[in-house]
């Protein structure tokens, strides 16, 4: 393993977040995006093929040495790490219409789920799930909101286009169909 490899993996180890190619970069100026790609794909093969309990994935638009999915549930049980705090029904409806309307202001928000949201989205913000992105043309220049990349790598994703797409989402709602009898 080379020193930008050992560099990397020791920035990656010590961040609680993903890093992203410009935190990387800061780490070694001379290097190249083409250098540090190339240091980041040798450490996911040495942990993809060393036998190693962690891995190297991209999430939220950055990197990130995480858990392997095996062994997350019994480390979970063992209560070894603390679990972010869970969200309530209403935060999560309201996090899904931001992500897949995105920029969307508070009003629309309102009209979708029928009830005020201004506690919610205060909620979401403080946890760095979602962020005021701009302000609508509209009457009053009302705020916009759309996700963040915490939001990203809360679900483990990429970007935003690794959510379901919306057809998937209502096939998988749909109540099942009534068993017919013999």
């Amino acid at each position: 393993m080379n020193q930008l490899t050992r560099l990397l993996e020791a920035a990656l180890f010590s961040a609680a977040h993903p890093l992203g190619m410009a935190e990387l970069r800061t780490l070694e100026p001379a290097a190249t995006p083409e250098e540090i790609r190339a240091a980041l794909d040798e450490l996911r093969d040495i942990y993809q093929n060393g036998g190693h309990g962690v891995e190297l994935v991209e999430l939220a638009d950055g990197f990130q040495i995480v858990t392997r999915r095996e062994f997350a549930e019994q480390i979970a049980l063992a209560q070894i790490i603390q679990r972010p705090r869970r969200l309530s029904a209403a935060a999560l409806e309201t996090l899904a219409i931001i992500a897949y309307r995105q920029p969307v202001g508070r009003s629309e928000i309102e009209d979708i789920r029928g009830v005020a949201a201004d506690g919610v989205l205060r909620l979401l913000q403080e946890r760095g799930l979602i962020d005021v992105v701009g302000r609508s043309e509209s009457l009053g220049r009302p705020l916009l909101y759309g996700t963040t990349p915490g939001f990203l790598e809360m679900l483990g994703l990429r970007d935003l286009n690794e959510l379901p797409r919306a057809e998937e989402l209502s096939v998988a709602l749909r109540p099942p169909e009534p068993a017919t009898g013999p």
